[in-house]
């Protein structure tokens, strides 16, 4: 008696196998290319989706909201897409621990009361720019090209209500100076 708990018995036919009720492996309706041109499209979409730089800030690493925020200088509004930081544990994790930040990306710290700030770069692996901002909305400091994992103490040098960070040289790139305005829904309350 013949042995029948193999689907593909080399003594039958693709047509003999169904016949006899064996299951087929093969791709339904689907020709060997197009089942190739599927898979490579799935691995594509997954590469994509999760494998490039930026798909950690579009989510957001720590959780929070993505909101647009235009910087105005001299020369114009500036967009950048910012992760607000709200929350105390918020406020102290910041950028730590992260290795890319895309050029339009970026992150703001509400204080909630105008006061002196002071920040550091400790776990931070990004040079930085630091922005302090009233809670008008106007740049009252500014740290340029912070240095990456210092623990070095970097002060507003005025009140600030919010402090956004953007990648280094950011603010020279669009001629950011003391006094420029910065527009989001935190500021001007």
């Amino acid at each position: 008696m013949p042995c029948r708990g193999i689907a593909r018995s080399p003594r039958l036919s693709r047509a003999g196998r169904i016949a006899r009720g064996w299951p087929d492996f093969r791709w339904s309706g689907l020709g060997r290319r197009a089942g190739r041109v599927l898979a490579s499209a799935l691995i594509l979409t997954f590469l994509l989706v999760f494998a490039t730089p930026q798909a950690e800030v579009l989510a957001g690493e720590a959780g929070a909201k993505i909101e647009r925020l235009d910087i105005v200088t001299a020369s114009g509004a500036h967009p950048f897409l910012v992760e607000v930081m709200r929350t105390e544990s918020e406020r102290e994790r910041g950028l730590m621990f992260r290795r890319t930040l895309a050029a339009d990306r970026g992150m703001l710290f509400d204080f909630e009361t105008e006061r002196p700030v002071q920040m550091w770069m400790k776990n931070t692996y990004l040079p930085l720019d630091m922005i302090f901002i009233s809670r008008t909305g106007r740049v009252v400091g500014l740290a340029e090209n912070t240095e990456p994992l210092s623990e070095a103490i970097i002060s507003s040098g005025a009140p600030a209500y919010g402090v956004l960070e953007v990648n280094a040289g950011s603010a020279a790139r669009i001629g950011l100076k003391i006094g420029d305005s910065v527009r989001h829904p935190l500021f001007g309350k």
